[in-house]
């Protein structure tokens, strides 16, 4: 029930992340202990989480599993079918504090954020 009320009780001790689950807390440390197990052979990346190597190994395979069901667009990770699908829906879920403009993504709001710090000047 953690998971749908958003409750994160299990604090990391390095950092400020917090999960519902203590299961996740391990997996999460390990990005801290440096704990890889997960090894590519065609590439030699090594990851902590089995999920993250899996996603990986779409790269070297081309395999792309996660199809728009709007447009038949497919992708090698479902993070990329979810943004894609704001390119249909119009969904701009990230807003900027100082001027209000919207981004549809993450990293797109994080990279406008640099015009207000003087980081990038464009």
């Amino acid at each position: 029930m953690k998971i749908h009320t958003g409750e994160k009780p299990y604090q990391c001790s390095l950092c400020d992340k917090a999960s519902s689950h203590t299961s996740y807390l391990v997996i999460h440390l390990r990005t801290h202990i440096g704990d890889k197990q997960y090894r590519c052979s065609q590439c030699n990346k090594a990851f902590s989480q089995s999920s993250s190597f899996k996603i990986h190994m779409n790269l070297h395979t081309g395999e792309k599993p996660y199809q728009c069901s709007l447009c038949d667009k497919t992708f090698s990770h479902t993070y990329s079918l979810i943004i894609h699908l704001r390119t249909h829906s119009g969904e701009k879920p990230y807003q900027c504090s100082q001027c209000g403009k919207n981004f549809s993504q993450n990293s797109s709001i994080k990279r406008h954020m640099m015009t207000h710090t003087g980081e990038k000047p464009y």
